[in-house]
């Protein structure tokens, strides 16, 4: 039986999905149970398919979906669900800012604690952080927004490294709306409402001087948009009080 799965959505990551494949299908293969990758290719115009497949060649328990047109992070993540068969899913980037083994630790938290989720969070006194005035201060005032509007505990959503059981991701994923920017919010949001209170932050390591820092304007207005859209789902149409098909 399958107890873990690992979700890699990649767009645009050619360079780096190689790497990411092998360095997470050799760090699994470590590990004392058994592990399937889902590897989601989010419509992505470059050569990305072509080389997860060739990564994935050599590991029997890596499959790689594909799709077109491109959808956004969220919709990868989601769309990658419905194909894992292990009792865990976690959701780990395709670019490589992350290494793998932190997987393993993160599995042994959820399970010491019996949690129903594990965040990476770069705040976590343990990470390991290279992070840019820049983008430090732009974290701090949408972590603020969050607060204000969400009240949620969780100190940092955005990490792209996460944990969770399936059946609270088969609970809550019917009912998220965002695709692309806030997805990760979206998800903490309604494990909130949903009563999903044995959340755990991790530490990771990362160093934001070896991964693309910058973030355009139209993401950041994207992404506000995308905020204030569960804001209003959540306290106006209340739309997350019912499961809607995926």
């Amino acid at each position: 039986m399958i107890k873990l799965s690992v979700i890699i959505p990649a767009y645009k990551e050619e360079k780096n999905i190689g790497h990411t494949i092998k360095n997470v299908a050799e760090e699994l293969t470590k590990l004392p149970f058994e592990s399937e990758v889902v590897v989601v290719v989010d419509g992505s115009p470059d050569n990305t398919e072509a080389v997860a497949l060739k990564a994935a060649k050599p590991y029997h328990f890596v499959k790689v979906l594909s799709y077109s047109p491109n959808r956004g992070k969220g919709y990868a993540l989601t769309y990658g669900v419905r194909y894992c068969h292990g009792e865990l899913v976690t959701f780990f980037d395709a670019g490589g800012d992350y290494h793998p083994n932190h997987i393993d630790p993160y599995v042994k938290l959820l399970e010491a604690f019996d949690a129903d989720m594990v965040v990476g969070s770069k705040l976590h006194p343990a990470s390991n952080i290279n992070y840019p005035f820049k983008r430090r201060v732009m974290s701090r005032i949408y972590r603020l927004m969050n607060r204000i509007l969400f009240n949620i505990d969780v100190k940092d959503t955005q990490t792209g490294l996460k944990l969770a059981k399936t059946k609270v991701l088969d609970n809550i994923l019917p009912r998220v709306v965002v695709k692309q920017y806030a997805f990760d919010l979206e998800l903490l949001v309604l494990a909130k409402k949903l009563g999903y209170r044995r959340i755990f932050e991790a530490p990771v390591n990362l160093d934001f001087n070896t991964v693309a820092s910058g973030i355009r304007a139209k993401t950041i207005i994207a992404m506000i948009k995308d905020t204030l859209g569960i804001w209003y789902r959540l306290r106006i149409t209340h739309y997350y009080d019912k499961k809607h098909n995926l």
